[in-house]
Order: structure tokens, then C-alpha cells, then sequence
């Protein structure tokens, strides 16, 4: 058993490919165009490197490589994003379509401004507080877990609010974007096939977004809300593109001059109420009345709760008319009856 082991052991470490400088050397024209200059020489020169889709498990130490600017490894089979800490040239990185579950290990990329890492099993957006430069973000498609959505990091969010224009988190389950509101410089986001449904939380954050342009929610819930593109081109003020359609600057101009007199004349109703109310302040229904303490029949609100049940005699004034002596007037058939008067 324990032969089988180590034989196993071996057969895997010949399938796996690992990206080393050897590797490169050997993949490279360099021996065939280069004869003059050492390899060293040329992997120090050396700007963009491609190794996409060449089943590439691990990266090794290729800190030879000082100059890289741009690295594709994306369609391979990596599982952790590591040992590019040397890579502080790098300003593109193509990773997408790999087996990572974690962002991390990016933090000496301060020149990073495009990351794809689309396709990967990524369940949240983070590790990435020390990209001040990072002006795209590619997460979409994720494989994730039966019944989960990505998730944001706060603190990542808001390291990228002044530098993040692109972002890219289309089909990831994902159904509100509160956390996304700080990214107040972005100009396109992608969010197509996703789970939003909130209309009133997608004007409260986009109108958070003065530079948005391009917004993408096709096949989402909310695109079969009521008015759901009038009222998000009323609110994104430069939206150029809506879910692959472009906006028409006069149905921009007529959308925004509608919904400005709506406002206008709600105001001036709630103002009127408003007036109405300091002015008249007891005024209530007419048909009801004033409503005060004594607005109902006082001959049963004056009782004591010894009599209640007991008859009533009311009488009125045509009813009963008295002399100057206490007499009663002849000619009135008045009815005597048992109760308090």
C-alpha cells in the first residue's frame, strides 16, 4: 500500500505543471532569436508573460522577473493566487477560469489596475486594501455553493471608492448592492443575471454614482418592474448605455422635466397641508363634528353608575312651560313616568 502511495505521488507530480522560470525558458523564442543575451537578461526585460490555458497548477518563484506588466493565466488549473509579490510592475492580471477560492497575496501590487478573476469559485470579494490603483474588477460567474451569493468586504469596498471604474459581477447570485454604494467613482458595472429586485435601492445607490455610464441588470427581477427604465435613467443623469440599449438624450431630457414637475407639484400639495394644518389645527371631518369631551349625549355621560338601566324622562321645552308661581300651563297632557328628572 505504501508503494502505491509514493508511485501515485510521483504519477502526480509529473502531471502537474507548474510555472517556473525554466518553464518559461523553455516555452520562450529566446534561444532561437536571443543568442547574445543570457536568459537572465531576457526574463529581467521580459513585460508580458502568457501562460493561459496550459494546465498550470502552481506558481513558482519568478522573482527574476521584475519587469512583468502583464501576466494571463487564465483557462488553467490554479488554486491559490501566491508567490507574486515580486510583481510590483504589474498592471494586468488574468486569472480567471481557475480553481481559487480566496483573494489574498495581492497586496504588494500597487500598480494593479485590471484584475479578471471571473469563473473561479470565489465566495467573497476581498484582500484587496492595498490596490490603490485597481481600476477594473472582473468576479462574475462564479462557482459557488447551492444557495449562496457573493459577498462584499466592507473594508476592500471602500479601499477602492476613489480609483474603481469597471466592475464585473454578473451571474453570482447576488441580490442587493447596498455594499457597493461607495464606489462612487464608477462608470460601468455589469450585473446582468443576477437576483436584484429593489428598484427603490437601486435609485438610492446610483444616484450615489454622478459618473455612471454604462449599467447592465438585464435578467434580473427588477427589469419587469413598473417604469423600471424610466425611472433609473431619471436617475442616473449621464447613463449613456441600460441594458445594452443606448439612451436617447431627448427621452433623457423629457424623463427628467417629468419627474421634476411631479416633484414640484407634490411639494407645493404638501405644503398646503401643511399650511392648512398650522391654521386650522382643531378642524376635523365636517360630517363628524367637533370631537370633544362633550360631543355625545351628556344625559348618559352625567349618570351614576348606580342608575345606569334604569328609565329616563326627557322632556322638551314646549313639553313642560311654568307660571310664575310653579304652576303647570292647563292644556298640556303631559305623561307621568317613573325615573330621575
Amino acid at each position: 500500500m505504501h508503494n502505491i502511495c509514493i508511485i501515485l505521488n510521483v504519477i502526480l507530480r509529473v502531471i502537474m505543471v507548474r510555472l517556473t522560470v525554466h518553464l518559461i525558458a523553455k516555452s520562450s523564442n529566446h534561444s532561437k532569436t536571443c543568442r547574445s543575451e543570457s536568459l537572465q537578461q531576457y526574463l529581467k526585460k521580459l513585460t508580458h508573460l502568457n501562460f493561459s490555458n496550459k494546465s498550470i497548477e502552481d506558481i513558482d518563484d519568478l522573482s527574476i522577473c521584475r519587469n512583468l506588466t502583464v501576466l494571463y493565466l487564465y483557462d488553467n488549473q490554479i488554486s491559490q493566487i501566491c508567490n507574486l509579490g515580486f510583481a510590483s510592475n504589474l498592471t494586468h492580471l488574468y486569472m480567471q477560469n481557475n480553481n481559487i477560492s480566496c483573494i489574498e497575496n495581492l497586496s504588494s501590487l500597487h500598480n494593479l489596475s485590471k484584475l479578471f478573476l471571473g469563473g473561479n469559485s470565489i465566495t467573497v470579494v476581498e484582500g484587496l486594501e492595498e490596490l490603490k490603483s485597481l481600476k477594473e474588477l472582473h468576479v462574475e460567474g462564479q462557482r459557488l455553493p447551492r444557495g449562496e451569493k457573493l459577498v462584499f468586504d466592507p473594508q476592500s469596498i471602500s479601499s477602492l471608492s476613489e480609483t474603481l471604474c469597471i466592475l464585473n459581477i454578473c451571474k453570482n447570485n447576488i441580490d442587493e448592492i447596498w455594499d457597493l454604494a461607495p464606489l462612487r467613482k464608477l462608470a460601468h458595472l455589469f450585473a446582468a443575471d443576477n437576483q436584484l429586485q429593489d428598484i427603490q435601492e437601486l435609485e438610492t445607490v446610483f444616484s450615489q454614482w454622478s459618473q455612471l455610464r454604462l449599467l447592465d441588470l438585464s435578467r434580473n427581477p427588477v427589469c419587469h418592474k413598473p417604469k423600471y427604465r424610466d425611472r433609473l435613467i431619471t436617475v442616473c443623469k449621464i447613463l449613456e448605455d441600460l441594458d445594452g440599449r443606448q439612451i436617447n438624450e431627448l427621452s433623457r431630457q423629457f424623463l427628467i422635466n417629468w419627474k421634476a414637475s411631479k416633484d414640484a407639484k407634490k411639494k407645493l400639495e404638501d405644503e398646503k397641508d401643511i399650511r392648512g394644518q398650522i391654521t386650522n389645527p382643531l378642524t376635523t371631518d365636517i360630517q363628524k363634528g367637533p370631537q370633544h369631551l362633550f360631543a355625545h349625549d351628556r344625559s348618559s355621560s352625567l349618570r351614576k353608575p348606580s342608575e345606569f338601566g334604569k328609565p329616563v324622562v326627557t322632556f322638551r321645552p314646549e313639553q313642560v312651560q311654568a307660571d310664575s308661581r310653579g304652576r303647570r300651563s292647563r292644556g298640556l297632557n303631559i305623561p307621568m313616568r317613573s325615573g330621575r328628572l
